[in-house]
């Protein structure tokens, strides 16, 4: 059901950005991306336009991955429905219904194991990324850090609503929230909030639209990387702009897998009957 998409990933079909590939092989320790760098380029100037390439790479390979995951995830949980749809109708018994409920979160866990390795990968050659980027943009990981950073504010919830996998409309359904039920919630996206406990438990995302928060909602603010003229200083800003986005996608698979790996861990969105 596109496992083996996945698995292409996790495999010899990782390629692009791949710090090891773009380093010749130097990348390791932390800083050898760095270091690769400066061997292959003499100036600054040269230093930049081979980050902002491998960063502008590295980009594709995480929206590809992003997707791949986002549409296996919506197979898993398709198939959930099916099942449940069969029992809802008569046409599976509760022991076999239950059954293969269970085969399909087993394999659930399975494929967000798999994603976790591939986040840890992300992971190690993002820090390497971060290093470069600092050479030349001094400060713009804490920026954009402090840019996306927002704190969560208590809430209630208006009328009954379905929480969501991803802050998408059409994302699987992973649980429900009770009328007046009290929450957290976080903007994460245009429109959609990050649901939690009051201890910071995930619990999915919905429309922020259907909470009356009891304190200001802060938007994630977005880097300015304008620049007038050209040289460095539109350069450093580029780079700046790249490593922005690059932080951005590899967060957003962080919490794509941790909330996948909640749901197949605690059960919701894999109950009989939804």
């Amino acid at each position: 059901v596109g496992g083996a998409a996945l698995g292409a990933i996790a495999g010899g079909d990782w390629r692009s950005a791949l710090i090891g590939a773009a380093a010749g092989g130097a990348a390791g320790a932390a800083g050898g991306y760095l270091a690769a760098l400066q061997q292959r380029n003499a100036d600054q100037a040269g230093l930049r336009a081979s980050l902002a390439a491998d960063l502008g790479r590295e980009n594709a390979e995480l929206d590809r991955t992003q997707a791949a995951f986002n549409q296996l995830m919506d197979c898993r949980f398709n198939q959930v429905r099916q099942v449940r749809e069969a029992y809802r109708q008569g046409r599976l018994p509760r022991g076999a219904a239950e059954s293969e409920m269970a085969s399909i979160r087993a394999r659930t866990q399975r494929d967000v194991a798999l994603a976790r390795s591939i986040d840890q990968r992300i992971g190690s050659r993002g820090a390497e990324f971060d290093t470069a980027v600092e050479s030349v943009a001094p400060g713009t990981k804490a920026a954009v850090i402090a840019s996306r950073n927002t704190t969560p504010v208590n809430a209630q919830v208006r009328n009954p609503v379905t929480l969501k996998l991803r802050p998408e409309a059409g994302a699987p359904e992973v649980g429900q929230l009770a009328a007046r039920q009290s929450v957290q919630i976080r903007p994460v996206a245009p429109g959609y909030a990050l649901v939690q406990t009051a201890d910071g438990q995930r619990l999915g995302y919905a429309e922020q639209s259907a909470f009356n928060a009891r304190g200001a909602l802060a938007t994630p603010r977005a880097i300015d990387s304008r620049a007038q003229g050209a040289g460095p200083a539109v350069a450093d800003n580029d780079a700046r702009r790249l490593a922005a986005s690059n932080i951005a996608r590899r967060e957003g698979f962080s919490e794509s897998v941790a909330n996948a790996e909640l749901a197949a861990q605690s059960g919701n969105g894999f109950e009989l009957a939804g």
